[in-house]
């Protein structure tokens, strides 16, 4: 099985194979962080590897959201995926007396990490899950909102602003409640 490292970023996807980790041989390449980014990752790997998509390990740090998409177009293309804490990622970089912070030296060092650690393969969640997690998650954000506003409320009314404002503001906070209402 050919182990891939990938460092995630908002922008792009710095790629490492790791040909031989013994003699420390490895190809790497960057890729836009983009959809077509995903399948240029995927083409570039087989080609590279001469390996089928079903017989490649794409090691990954858990990057916030940046490492979502590409989780997906992996798991979803037949590949082997593994996502894994940055801490683990950093402790291992540590354990081989890593110091340089290159985000080619990432991605070797995320690539040896799978091929040394073996992480567990990570399963997407099911739809219902992600839909409700987005769900939560936006009632969360339009509840600060609705506190923000009712914040604004109040510091326009201490210190006397124009009825176009104190109207704004309320507008808001009624269309903000209706939107918690509806979620």
């Amino acid at each position: 099985m050919a182990i891939i490292g990938i460092d995630i970023s908002k922008l792009k996807l710095d790629c490492l194979w790791l040909r031989d980790l013994t003699g420390h041989k490895a190809k790497s390449k960057i890729h836009p962080n983009t959809p077509q980014g995903h399948q240029a990752l995927l083409a570039w790997s087989t080609q590279q590897t001469g390996e089928a998509v079903t017989s490649l390990h794409f090691i990954m740090e858990a990057t916030g959201i940046y490492h979502e998409a590409l989780a997906y177009a992996l798991h979803e293309a037949g590949a082997k995926v593994s996502v894994v804490n940055p801490a683990q990622l950093r402790n291992h970089a540590r354990s081989l007396g890593t110091r340089t912070k290159t985000d080619k030296k990432d991605s070797w060092v995320i690539a040896h990490y799978g091929a040394t650690q073996q992480p567990r393969q990570w399963q997407p969640e099911p739809d219902e899950v992600r839909r409700l997690r987005a769900l939560i998650a936006r009632y969360e954000a339009v509840k600060q909102d609705m506190q923000r506003e009712l914040n604004r409320l109040e510091k326009a009314r201490i210190t006397r602003v124009s009825d176009e404002v104190l109207t704004s503001i309320e507008t808001m906070y009624r269309q903000l409640e209706a939107e918690k209402n509806r979620l």
